[in-house]
């Protein structure tokens, strides 16, 4: 069957088309994306301004109709943070959903976490043993650990780098006092939950998905995209620990025009490093590798799996 999946994220509203059944491996089939930057569309109140919710109902309604022309059986909608934690989500989500047909599901953080979980898990497989997986978002950071498919541990905090970059670096480029200022807020966060797990023992593997983590295993000299899904890549703390300060000193134009860093996510590449660098130190890691999947994927392999048991219940 042909599947969608309607992500409505912090950055991004992303639309990606796959060709599945169960037991099979997803196969990509279209993506339809737009960058709305939610997270930073939030008025003083927390709210989504007026400007914002047009943006999102009409790029909505294109990723409906895209949904319809590549002939998808089925679409999974889902919202993140930005929607999440708006003070007038349900106003929203109603707008959504009168106006184009959708009934965004809004996901909680932990069941990011997991969901993501599940992704990395079915990627790197049962060899992989305990695996710890992180993901930086545009409003959260999800962690979660475990050795089966549902993690032992899942926690999400909000330290997305959209979100950060807002609050925390208002200027370019930054000024050194509000990134001290910021790498103290991540580490004080993160801290918190270390202990949790910590009592679960060490990972075997530790896994990063999110577009924040590619970039910046890019710029540290991993492959491009174009070399295909398959060419491991991977990120080491010494190398992020040597790519902060030069962030830091940048301005967004100049992290833009570093490989694999678009336009639109330069601004948020100085919080997001902080967050990985922090992340990794914290958590003892020197080195983890870049899982091709994330959130999507994990939606739609949880629908899959549950693709026999709803089949099985139907008549003849």
């Amino acid at each position: 069957m042909r599947l969608g999946v309607l992500d409505v994220g912090s950055n991004t509203v992303h639309l990606l088309v796959v060709d599945a059944h169960p037991g099979a491996r997803p196969l990509p089939a279209h993506s339809h994306k737009a960058e709305l930057r939610l997270a930073e569309l939030l008025d003083e109140t927390g709210a989504i301004g007026p400007l914002g919710i047009d943006r999102l109902v009409a790029t909505i309604a294109g990723a409906v109709q895209a949904a319809e022309d590549k002939g998808c059986e089925d679409v999974l909608p889902f919202a993140t943070s930005a929607v999440r934690e708006a003070t007038n989500a349900d106003q929203v989500l109603e707008r959504v959903r009168i106006e184009t047909g959708v009934d965004l599901a809004v996901l909680s953080g932990e069941e990011e976490a997991r969901l993501t979980f599940l992704a990395a898990r079915r990627w790197f497989g049962w060899s992989a043993g305990k695996l710890l997986v992180l993901d930086i978002g545009g409003g959260s950071l999800e962690i979660a650990f475990g050795i089966d498919e549902e993690p032992d541990t899942a926690v999400s905090l909000p330290l997305g780098a959209g979100r950060l970059t807002g609050a925390w670096l208002p200027d370019d480029p930054a000024d050194p006092e509000q990134v001290r200022a910021l790498r103290r807020h991540v580490r004080t966060s993160i801290a918190r939950t270390v202990g949790e797990f910590s009592r679960a023992g060490r990972p075997d593997h530790v896994v990063a998905t999110s577009k924040t983590f590619k970039q910046l295993a890019r710029i540290a000299g991993a492959a491009r995209s174009t070399e295909g899904l398959y060419v491991q890549r991977s990120l080491s703390r010494k190398a992020l620990e040597d790519w902060v300060p030069k962030l830091a000193a940048m301005t967004v134009e100049e992290r833009g025009k570093l490989p694999g860093v678009s336009e639109g996510r330069a601004p948020q590449l100085l919080a997001g490093a902080l967050v990985a660098e922090g992340a990794m130190d914290l958590f003892g890691v020197e080195e983890l590798e870049i899982c091709p999947w994330a959130l999507r994927e994990g939606v739609i392999l949880r629908r899959l799996d549950h693709l026999p048991t709803e089949r099985a219940a139907l008549p003849g």
